[in-house]
């Protein structure tokens, strides 16, 4: 008995998310449809004009502005910043460097910071234990 592939689809929402573009800039044909596994491959790897142009100019979403500004997406609710921004906005807030998107980065530098220190230490600490491991087997 066979049983028949059915299509993986996803809401345009979904999409959009995954194609890192702000889905009320998107053509209305795109927010309005469902989009399959195929399509979403083929708007990865053959862009048509109106994705190349979001994904270079925005307006971009919240996770995309972030990380262009290299801030935490909390830290862009703290400074005020709750919309998608062009890329031109985006400039336009570094060259101010307003005090909150200083400190955002400076926050954003500790956090990555402890991040890296951490994984170094679980490194560190895994690699004792399996030396350890071992030296009790080699004991017994």
């Amino acid at each position: 008995m066979k049983s028949q592939q059915s299509t993986q689809t996803m809401k345009p929402a979904t999409a959009a998310k995954k194609l890192g573009v702000y889905l009320p800039a998107t053509p209305t044909e795109f927010q309005e449809g469902v989009v399959s596994r195929a399509e979403l491959n083929e708007l990865q790897t053959n862009p048509p004009a109106w994705l190349r142009e979001l994904r270079e100019n925005g307006p971009h979403p919240r996770p995309v502005v972030a990380a262009k500004l290299g801030v935490s997406i909390a830290g862009l609710a703290r400074g005020g910043v709750t919309e998608a921004l062009t890329t031109e906005q985006i400039e336009e807030l570094k060259d101010a460097s307003p005090e909150w998107l200083v400190k955002e980065r400076a926050t954003q530098a500790e956090v990555r910071k402890e991040a890296a220190r951490l994984k170094q230490r679980n490194a560190e600490q895994s690699k004792k234990g399996e030396q350890g491991e071992k030296a009790a087997r080699a004991e017994s």
